[in-house]
């Protein structure tokens, strides 16, 4: 995606990481899921002062990995990209994470360090997929907790939409399964048998299995849709919802009590004219194809 950078961070050992994605660009968000943990969204309203975003961050560490925001923005402040203050430039970093505790080492979650190397690392190529940057820890399906689900992870996919191009990446460390484009479970809970459960069914027929509560909120799918297509940040905000509709239909269930889910939406095009809603429209469905594949490409390594 021209204007875009992303760069990844891991720590194989814990099982945690972060991604960036550098710009400046314009930026929206919509925030479905209950469990959310985030930092500097306000940043997205239309109505913020600032027009930009720098970055956006994904990662891992819960609320903890938080911290990893401080680095990226360090990096940026050090290269004179920011928010122009009279002090000096300040970087507008709004950051988003996943829970991946349980997966690895509880007490090593990304910091600063693991933000700036992320940075360091950022590039236009092809994004790296699978358990890598904020997916290094990612896991679906956790009805029966962590012993019967499955490893989650990045994805990314890429559609054209007339002469523009719209982009997805994702981090799928859904509660739920995760679906192909024709329905069937290919990565989710599974039984003492090995097969899967079908969450979704499994819930509205039993109780909860034991200990249900307690593993319940290890959860969270979180995404970047991009494009060069130029919009302002009231036109994201609809892309965002639409996009938002691929993380429904391919987790199941989605936007639960206990995800976080999250679509942010970037444009690196500059806004000339007011876009009207046919076509913003049709960019949101390009993104919601998008993603849908990126979802599916995070679970099946292709």
């Amino acid at each position: 995606m021209p204007g875009l950078a992303v760069g990844h961070a891991s720590d194989p050992e814990a099982a945690t990481g972060c991604t960036v994605v550098l710009g400046p660009f314009r930026a929206a968000v919509d925030i479905r899921g209950l469990a959310s943990g985030t930092r500097q969204l306000d940043s997205l309203s239309p109505s913020h002062l600032t027009p930009n975003v720098d970055a956006l961050l994904l990662t891992g560490g819960s609320a903890y990995g938080l911290a990893a925001a401080d680095g990226v923005a360090r990096w940026l402040e050090e290269r004179g990209r920011g928010f122009a203050t009279p002090a000096g430039p300040v970087a507008i970093v709004p950051t988003a994470v996943v829970y991946d505790l349980t997966t690895g080492r509880a007490d090593r979650r990304p910091d600063a360090a693991m933000g700036r190397a992320a940075c360091e690392t950022a590039s236009r190529t092809p994004v790296r997929e699978g358990r890598v940057g904020v997916g290094s820890g990612a896991t679906v399906g956790k009805l029966r907790g962590a012993s019967s689900a499955m490893p989650g992870g990045v994805g990314c996919w890429a559609v054209s939409c007339g002469d523009h191009l719209v982009a997805a990446l994702v981090v799928v460390n859904a509660f739920g399964d995760v679906l192909s484009a024709d329905g069937e479970i290919i990565a989710g809970a599974r039984g003492e048998d090995g097969e899967f459960i079908d969450t979704q069914a499994y819930l509205r027929e039993h109780d909860p299995p034991p200990r249900f509560a307690e593993e319940a909120g290890a959860n969270t799918t979180l995404a970047v849709v991009a494009t060069d297509w130029p919009l302002d940040r009231t036109g994201l905000q609809a892309v965002a919802r639409q996009a938002m509709n691929a993380i429904v239909r391919r987790t199941a269930p989605a936007n639960t009590q206990f995800d976080g889910d999250i679509v942010f939406a970037v444009s690196t095009g500059e806004p000339q004219v007011a876009r009207g809603p046919s076509e913003t429209l049709r960019l949101g469905l390009c993104a919601e194809w998008a993603l849908e594949e990126a979802v599916e490409r995070a679970v099946t390594g292709r």
